[in-house]
């Protein structure tokens, strides 16, 4: 792994992180936060690390479903850090209305992502 790579995945973590405390102080109220949502967030930088590997693989992938399913595997595990330590604080928690809604947010993320970024398409008209 370089090192604007490794700088790249821990800012994209903490960048996250703070997006996501945030959201749920505004939501909850900073105070009203218990201390295992920080420690969650926490989880977002070595989080960032294995899946980061998958964004230039992805990019660089001519065949769209297997370029979706590189972008779904990048973001599978941060944005269930993110969504599901956010959704618990919730007092009328669903688990299975949360994992349905993380399922279809990260499937439709990697088909945008993956017809935005096909390879070669930067440039050419």
């Amino acid at each position: 792994m370089t090192n604007p790579f490794l700088r790249t995945a821990l800012i994209t973590g903490a960048v996250i992180a703070v997006v996501n405390i945030v959201f749920a102080s505004l939501e909850y109220g900073l105070p009203n936060l218990p201390w295992w949502f920080y420690a969650a967030q926490l989880l977002l930088l070595p989080a960032m690390l294995l899946p980061m590997r998958y964004f230039p693989q992805a990019s660089v992938t001519p065949d769209y479903l297997r370029r979706a399913g590189l972008f779904a595997l990048g973001w599978a595990v941060p944005y269930a850090i993110y969504k599901f330590a956010h959704d618990v604080l919730s007092p009328v928690f669903s688990p299975g209305a949360s994992l349905v809604g993380y399922v279809v947010t990260v499937a439709l993320f990697s088909l945008i992502f993956a017809a935005v970024r096909r390879p070669g398409a930067g440039g050419r008209r």
